[in-house]
């Protein structure tokens, strides 16, 4: 039986700071991979390096992969709408499976590129020592942008942001193969760059293919580890009020989690109740672990995640009606009844707004003590009956064990 279903609303919330950062560290690699793009373009051409200009060619994709990134940054930051009830976080786990390809992509170029250089070695041109300079140039450049990317990335747990840093290292990886290919043809050894770039291609290729499965997983909805998962579970089950729980999933969206749990309270107690219960476990959850965005908990009587037979109840209004008919035809219309659903029959508590006789009592509960031995819905019946004028009652309890 489902007494609750509380939803928080953190999703609807957005984090300022978390936004600006992660917008801030993309203008950067924005900034910095035009100024490399525009010299790698004139001094490669200058020094006749072809090496050098495709890099710069490649250095200019990672301005459009970051132009990407910030509109899926500034998506992801967006408020819940009718829509997107969680938020827009999975902009980013799209943007990080689109990073994680466009670096399988940059590997697998760097591999066709080094087989076809080793196929050709004696017709590689001439370069110049100043494209060697703007390579390793280059490579510190992009070197300290990923180290600087990384660190920020980390800090906000943003999975986007991350797999934006390794392509800046990805980059560097690319310009060490070309200075390493500059290096080798100036000193006349020709070989030297294809064999390296096959080993960085194969670095790149197998980073890349990290990031999308991590992008995948998220979209199909990969729980947590089940060291994380047992943490959370010891969180609700050390609610007050919560006897068990039965049931819990979590999944992913971008750097938050979001979690779905099914709590065991005692069956007898008011939906209030329940629903206080489960608001103190929810809170548990969020002040215990920063990672959880959202948390829907479900408030069960009993185990519902075992199979077992149920019985094919009628509706509340059938039910009372049963209910008259067993209290029989010299039982007051009672004020109000209690229903509790548990396992394949029904406890009842009955309600009578005025003191009954001792004859008409008794004789009640003698006729539901030889009824509900062989009733097909109820299980037992609780009267509560006025006894005095200042509103206080009695309760008697006939059910059908012996």
């Amino acid at each position: 039986m489902q007494a609750s279903d509380v939803k928080t609303s953190a999703a609807t919330q957005v984090d300022p700071q978390r936004f600006r950062e992660g917008q801030r560290i993309t203008w950067v690699s924005v900034a910095v991979n035009l100024i490399l793009t525009t010299m790698q373009m004139v001094v490669g051409f200058l020094a006749h390096s072809m090496a050098l200009v495709a890099d710069a060619m490649h250095t200019l994709s990672d301005v459009v992969a970051d132009a990407f990134v910030l509109w899926a940054n500034r998506k992801g930051a967006e408020v819940a709408d009718a829509e997107h009830p969680y938020g827009h976080g999975r902009y980013e786990t799209a943007a990080s499976l689109v990073l994680g390809l466009l670096l399988t992509a940059t590997g697998v170029g760097i591999l066709i590129s080094a087989a076809g250089r080793l196929q050709a070695l004696g017709e590689l041109p001439p370069v110049g020592v100043a494209a060697l300079w703007a390579a390793l140039f280059t490579l510190l450049a992009k070197e300290g942008l990923f180290r600087y990317m990384l660190k920020v990335a980390e800090r906000l747990r943003s999975p986007m942001l991350i797999a934006n840093a390794w392509h800046a290292r990805a980059d560097a990886l690319s310009s060490l193969v070309v200075a390493i290919g500059i290096g080798g043809a100036l000193l006349g050894f020709t070989f030297a760059d294809a064999v390296a770039a096959i080993v960085v291609g194969g670095m790149i290729i197998k980073a890349g293919v990290g990031f999308a499965w991590e992008a995948i997983r998220e979209l199909i909805d990969t729980g947590l580890s089940k060291e994380e998962v047992a943490a959370i579970r010891q969180t609700l089950v050390d609610t007050s009020g919560v006897f068990d729980l039965h049931e819990l999933r979590t999944r992913r969206m971008a750097h938050q989690v979001l979690v779905d749990a099914h709590i065991r309270v005692d069956p007898r107690i008011s939906v209030s109740e329940g629903h206080a219960i489960a608001e103190a476990a929810r809170q548990r959850v969020l002040q215990a672990h920063p990672a959880v965005l959202d948390v829907l908990v479900h408030v069960d009587a009993e185990d519902d995640s075992m199979p077992s037979p149920k019985a094919n109840f009628p509706d509340r209004q059938a039910l009372e009606t049963h209910l008259r008919e067993l209290l029989g035809a010299d039982a007051p219309a009672f004020e109000r009844c209690v229903l509790h659903y548990l396992g394949e029959k029904v406890e009842a508590e009955v309600f009578f707004p005025a003191p009954l006789a001792p004859d008409t009592l008794t004789g009640i509960e003698a006729r539901l003590a030889e009824r509900l031995a062989d009733d097909p819905w109820v299980r037992s019946v609780i009267l509560n009956v006025k006894v005095c004028d200042t509103h206080q009652t009695g309760a008697h309890s006939i059910n059908d064990a012996p």
